[in-house]
């Protein structure tokens, strides 16, 4: 773990590693005494609280996978990391997964228009194809999700599909009643702050899957966009490909829903450099928002929120965010309804399409996975 005065402090933070704990909360640790001492002016307003979110760490690292049983178990092995899971499958720095792990390249491939849509993985460990049994009733967790897509629980798909799954969620919280395999049509989604997704576009391919014959328009909007693919458009009309070259997955594309006869049913992405608040205009031109979705955004730490939930409370469109942990959930949470004077419509809650690997390198021992905690307004 890092020091968790590190930044905080005029001193430099003397060991690679922090192993001294905090003794009231035991979720945060220091690499010296007095690192510990001038970081209590900070840590007492949170100690109490930091010590509660720690009490439910059990449920919250609770998954039903195999593939990374070691990692999620309390008092997990922290030597045993994300590389170390996929260096197992065969799949480590491979396309889709190659920003998965700490040790990723320091050029990211989002600066480059082409857009991997292979799995590296056999056909049945990952979802290739069209589902074989139709969504008869909502997922509610990652174990219900594999068992509809018939996967086993040692795939490591759920590292990446928790994209996909959080807007699922998102939509399951809102009840939107015009987004059915019976209603269909075009919906519009604007997904704001995307960072490592910029990489793993073509999972998002998997939405046709969860909302059959209907349409799907993402605008994806934020500053870590590169300037050459601002306004790039693309169309996915097919899942990830397997690496199996005689799968029907290299050349099926989406059916539709059955019965409906709508194969030009898709998946369509737009990418767009810059805050929401400050492209907002132009893009509403051509993309209306059904949706808003903010995922690991960070409301509390970065000002440049304020003018985004000034504008989604003017729109009056449901707008969700999600966040890491539960503390940074909760002043996220708080800095929404400072802003807009209102309580939030959707509480923070735990998301049960979290990413099932803890991340790396945090300054808290609290749970703390991609997508973890989810709130909306």
């Amino acid at each position: 773990m890092e020091c968790a005065a590190k930044g905080s402090v005029a001193s430099r933070c003397t060991r690679r590693f922090a192993q001294r704990s905090c003794p009231g909360c035991s979720a945060v640790s220091y690499c010296s005494v007095s690192h510990q001492v001038s970081h209590w002016t900070h840590h007492k307003e949170e100690c109490a609280r930091l010590k509660q979110q720690l009490l439910r760490a059990k449920v919250m690292n609770d998954f039903p996978f195999t593939f990374c049983a070691r990692n999620t178990s309390l008092g997990q092995n922290e030597s045993v990391t994300k590389c170390d899971i996929l260096i197992a499958k065969g799949l480590h720095q491979k396309g889709l997964w190659n920003f998965e792990c700490t040790c990723a390249p320091l050029v990211a491939s989002s600066y480059y228009s082409v857009v991997d849509d292979e799995w590296h993985l056999p056909s049945s460990l990952c979802p290739c194809l069209e589902p074989k049994l139709p969504l008869y009733s909502k997922l509610r967790d990652w174990k219900d999700y594999f068992q509809w897509r018939c996967l086993p629980l040692d795939s490591p798909v759920a590292l990446l599909l928790h994209w996909p799954l959080t807007a699922y969620r998102c939509f399951q919280l809102v009840s939107l009643p015009y987004i059915s395999p019976e209603v269909g049509g075009n919906f519009h989604i604007h997904y704001l702050g995307p960072g490592k997704e910029l990489q793993q576009l073509a999972i998002f391919g998997e939405l046709h899957a969860l909302f059959p014959g209907v349409s799907l328009h993402i605008e994806f909007i934020g500053p870590e966009i590169p300037d050459l693919r601002d306004n790039e458009k693309m169309t996915l009309r097919k899942y990830a490909r397997c690496s199996e070259d005689g799968c029907a997955c290299n050349t099926t594309i989406f059916s539709g829903h059955q019965g409906s006869g709508a194969s030009s049913c898709s998946v369509t992405l737009r990418l767009r450099k810059g805050f929401y608040h400050e492209r907002f205009n132009e893009v509403v031109e051509v993309s209306s928002p059904h949706i808003i979705i903010a995922p690991n955004a960070g409301v509390a730490a970065y000002s440049s929120w304020l003018p985004t939930i000034e504008l989604i409370q003017r729109i009056g469109v449901p707008a969700f965010f999600s966040d890491f942990c539960e503390e940074a959930a909760n002043l996220g949470a708080s800095s929404i309804e400072k802003s807009t004077g209102k309580p939030l419509t959707i509480p923070v809650q735990v998301n049960p399409f979290r990413q099932p690997m803890p991340v790396e390198g945090s300054a808290l021992r609290i749970p703390c996975y991609s997508n973890c905690f989810l709130f909306g307004m």
